[in-house]
């Protein structure tokens, strides 16, 4: 029995015959982006422009399928 992030550990089972994975889930990674409080309300809205227009531009889709990440996906627009 293995547990960890669902991604890698189907890609491990495509590889390894007799492997199987169980429906439910383990555990969820919510990845996230911040800064410290004092660096004020420009720099929150800069990153979170930036962070929107990573999504908006396919950036972040295009990461996820050039490294063979599967079941991920990109968080909707805010």
């Amino acid at each position: 029995m293995a547990a960890g992030v669902k991604q890698q550990l189907e890609s491990d089972a495509a590889k390894t015959p007799g492997l199987r994975l169980l429906g439910e889930r383990f555990m969820v990674v919510q990845q996230a982006m911040g800064l410290a409080k004092n660096r004020g309300d420009a720099a929150a809205d800069y990153l979170r422009r930036f962070v929107e227009e990573m999504k908006a531009s396919g950036f972040v889709a295009d990461s996820l399928q050039r490294h063979k990440i599967n079941g991920a996906s990109v968080a909707p627009a805010v």
